[in-house]
């Protein structure tokens, strides 16, 4: 203290800071090395990773949505992700547009069944803060990220209401899943889709994320119409891939995989075929996609099909030999491990010729014995018929006289005989 009149001792006061300056330092060491600052646990850092996703194309003629169309109505579209989370993000494409495509709204909430949601679930997704969004043509973009409570292997309904829509339009034809299309622009959470029109695509959609801290990350499937799930049940979510996903689920080491089908039915790697050849998507499709860390090819027959004599086909089998390569090496280069699956076999159907088998067994003896995948998974094995080793297993092909495409046995044959330990951390 000091008399009034009497000027204050400033140097007392530096010291007395100086003092305390050094106490607070001493203490803030004395607590760090004592532990109490380590029992403080850091916010868990995000980790977006693949939940959901499908394989982005041009919608044929024969593919487009169903009257009323899409411009200025409101469609409504049911996914089934493969892990869950507390966060998620929408991707949304306008890839193959040639024009803008305006998006006025977009929600998300739990699918009950039959174009049905919880609407206590349902949340309103934003972009850039904003509830509508306008993608210009060969564009696509997440939505912001939401907090969303989502269980594994949930069915998920997202409702877009749209503005204006190209004429050429983003979809996924083989979506295997009911969509439900409603003329006018519904927002309100107890809209009836019971009388929407019904149509098996999906459209403009490509991805969900979830933010999984605790997930070793994603697998991809990049594969044809066995993987898009030909054959399959309409509204079961029984492809392969799904199979996959449900067995992963269930095993405690790997139960925080996700699952990523990149399957595009008629696609082929080479050239021709629908949709992207797979070395042209493989940039898109595979390596931008979040938190992946395997990949699964499964992808050849459609060029072996196209093969007009056997010069051809020894020619295909080679150039698909080289792009496995090429994908191997682009993958390896970004940490991911690369499992290469064995062609099926197709006699009976309408692609055999001997010339063909031939070729096949030239990639599959490729498969099995370069050394350059991490890993083989045999679907030849799992689905031939153990008689005639050319043919798939009657019990397992999709009818019909089909004998191309599983059934939903041989799906789930193709999901079991996948070794999950490929998938450990």
């Amino acid at each position: 203290m000091y008399i009034k009149g009497n000027p204050p001792d400033k140097s007392r006061f530096r010291n007395m800071r100086r003092y305390w300056l050094h106490f607070g330092l001493f203490t803030v060491l004395l607590l760090a090395s004592s532990g109490i600052f380590a029992a403080i646990k850091p916010i868990p850092h995000h980790k977006w990773v693949g939940t959901w996703g499908t394989a982005r194309q041009l919608a044929e003629p024969n593919n487009m949505p169903p009257a009323p169309g899409l411009s200025n109505n409101t469609l409504r579209q049911v996914v089934c992700v493969s892990i869950g989370g507390k966060r998620l993000r929408l991707k949304l494409s306008n890839e193959f547009g040639n024009s803008p495509l305006t998006l006025k709204t977009v929600q998300i909430a739990v699918s009950k069944g039959n174009g049905i949601i919880d609407p206590s679930t349902l949340k309103i997704l934003k972009f850039h803060n904003k509830t509508g969004v306008t993608l210009t043509a060969g564009t696509e973009l997440f939505s912001d990220a939401i907090l969303f409570d989502l269980k594994p292997r949930m069915q998920l309904a997202i409702t877009i209401v749209f503005g204006d829509v190209p004429s050429s339009i983003t979809g996924h034809p083989g979506s295997r899943t009911t969509s439900y299309l409603l003329a006018g622009q519904h927002r309100s959470s107890g809209t009836d889709f019971t009388d929407a029109v019904k149509a098996d695509h999906w459209y403009v959609i490509t991805g969900i994320d979830v933010d999984a801290p605790k997930s070793p990350g994603a697998v991809v499937v990049l594969g044809d119409s066995i993987t898009d799930g030909r054959g399959s049940g309409t509204n079961q979510q029984d492809r392969w891939p799904d199979n996959l996903a449900t067995n992963l689920l269930a095993n405690n080491s790997t139960k925080q995989t996700g699952v990523l089908n990149m399957g595009i039915g008629g696609n082929a790697i080479l050239k021709g075929g629908l949709g992207p050849t797979a070395l042209n998507r493989f940039e898109h499709d595979v390596l931008k996609q979040s938190g992946v860390k395997w990949l699964i090819i499964f992808e050849g027959v459609n060029d072996l099909g196209g093969t007009p004599d056997s010069v051809a086909a020894v020619s295909v089998a080679q150039n698909i030999i080289t792009a496995y390569t090429k994908m191997i090496t682009d993958a390896h280069a970004k940490g991911i491990k690369v499992y290469g699956a064995t062609i099926t076999p197709f006699k009976k159907s309408n692609y055999y010729r001997p010339y063909r088998e031939s070729a096949r067994n030239t990639i599959n003896d490729w498969i099995r014995t370069s050394g350059k995948f991490d890993a083989v998974i045999d679907f030849d094995k799992v689905l031939r018929d153990p008689n005639t080793t050319d043919t798939l297993l009657p019990e397992a092909q999709a009818g019909a006289n089909d004998y191309l495409h599983p059934n939903q046995l041989g799906y789930k044959m193709m999901g079991d005989a996948v070794d999950l330990k490929l998938f450990g951390r």
